[in-house]
């Protein structure tokens, strides 16, 4: 009976050095691309965060995009303080956690930038920063954006990234939907260029105003477009949807997406397009 008491059998040694190699393992050694499912070691993940099998993107940054979208770019509106209208429980605190861990003050990054000689205003949304959803402060940026454009004319590339409106505040979230359509219209009316850049994910409010307004609409490999969530869609219709429903890949085939470029290729595409697109006056 002694040896059955014991706890130093083989069986038991084993799990014991797992155990002990577990706690051994640092995290974030490995990813697992959503997309194919790929286990990809991180340190194969290059500069671009993208899967080497498939060629999703995966969710990075404001400034880690930048490092890489453009040559040089500058900043604006990084004064611009989000409030707490409804007192919404636990949103101030959300907020702060989102400003220290992203850097930025709401979810986009706005500013004017430059690749090579060609000078354009550009937004970059952020999905760490309460994934990237369309608050009062994001729409006043990406309004902002628009209207100095327009002025400057100078055209426009946003990169998109959203959950949707902030339900923390309310309407006011919600009406930030056609403001900042009401300042992409505006530019469009002088002749001025707006490229989208779909990345996963682009869903909510987003996807149905602003973020569907370009001249020229990209998206990333297997990024995800839509309004609702594929639960939201099903428990609706009461009935299981495709599971590439909502891939950027299908877009494209039903005319919303004009062309599915991987992150490596952007900046190059986007130098000839806004080259291309030049100024409206000299047309």
């Amino acid at each position: 009976m002694k040896l059955y008491e014991q706890d130093n059998t083989l069986t038991a040694q084993h799990v014991k050095a797992d155990r002990q190699a577990d706690a051994k393992v640092p995290d974030g050694l490995w990813h697992k691309c959503p997309k194919c499912g790929t286990t990809i070691l991180s340190k194969q993940i290059n500069e671009f965060a993208t899967c080497p099998n498939c060629h999703y993107g995966f969710r990075i940054g404001a400034h880690q995009r930048l490092k890489w979208a453009v040559d040089t770019y500058t900043d604006l509106d990084e004064d611009l303080q989000t409030t707490d209208p409804l007192n919404f429980p636990g949103y101030l605190a959300k907020l702060k956690a989102s400003q220290e861990k992203t850097g930025l003050n709401d979810s986009v990054l706005t500013g004017e930038a430059k690749i090579k000689e060609e000078h354009f205003g550009f937004g970059v949304m952020d999905p760490n920063f309460i994934m990237g959803s369309l608050g009062s402060v994001t729409g006043e940026k990406l309004t902002r954006l628009f209207e100095r454009a327009t002025a400057k004319k100078l055209p426009v590339v946003l990169w998109t990234a959203s959950g949707g409106a902030r339900m923390q505040e309310g309407i006011m979230s919600l009406m930030q939907m056609a403001k900042v359509a009401n300042a992409v219209a505006q530019h469009s009316a002088t002749g001025l260029l707006y490229i989208v850049v779909l990345t996963d994910p682009t869903t909510g409010g987003v996807t149905a105003s602003f973020a569907m307004q370009g001249d020229i609409t990209l998206a990333e490999p297997h990024a995800l477009v839509g309004f609702a969530g594929r639960r939201v869609i099903e428990q609706t219709i009461h009935q299981k949807i495709p599971a590439d429903l909502q891939d950027a890949e299908n877009l494209q085939k039903h005319g919303f997406v004009d062309r599915i470029v991987q992150r490596e290729h952007e900046k190059e595409l986007l130098y000839q397009l806004l080259k291309l697109g030049g100024d409206p006056s000299d047309r």
